[in-house]
């Protein structure tokens, strides 16, 4: 007589192989599988964080140079940038001291006066 679990186990091993023929693939559970590593086409790259980033970077960067400087310093070399021409005029207008650079210059004063 053959004993059933043999007749069950081989069983299995053909569906297996059949399966695996047609190019499915089998993961044990609690493994990192082949699904785990395949990317998938459907995500997109956010371009929204990069932009937070490099928009906080300047202002933070504005706001440094407007704290160190001094606003009326920072104000005359802006409008040394808006007489200017081509760039220079782009320049001038992205330096402006807009509220966020101010409360940030201010933020800093704060923490460089807390630290002495």
């Amino acid at each position: 007589m053959a004993d059933p679990n043999l007749v069950d186990f081989y069983s299995n091993v053909a569906r297996f192989e059949k399966k695996r023929a047609k190019g499915y693939g089998f993961d044990a559970a609690g493994t990192l599988g082949r699904a785990h590593f395949q990317k998938s086409q459907s995500k997109r790259r956010s371009f929204l964080m990069p932009l937070l980033l490099v928009a906080a970077c300047g202002f933070g960067l504005k706001g440094a140079i407007y704290q160190s400087v001094g606003a009326s310093a920072y104000n005359v070399r802006v409008a040394g940038l808006m007489a200017g021409e081509g760039f220079d005029r782009l320049g001038g207008w992205l330096m402006q001291a807009d509220p966020v650079t101010v409360f940030v210059a201010r933020k800093i004063s704060q923490g460089v006066a807390a630290l002495k």
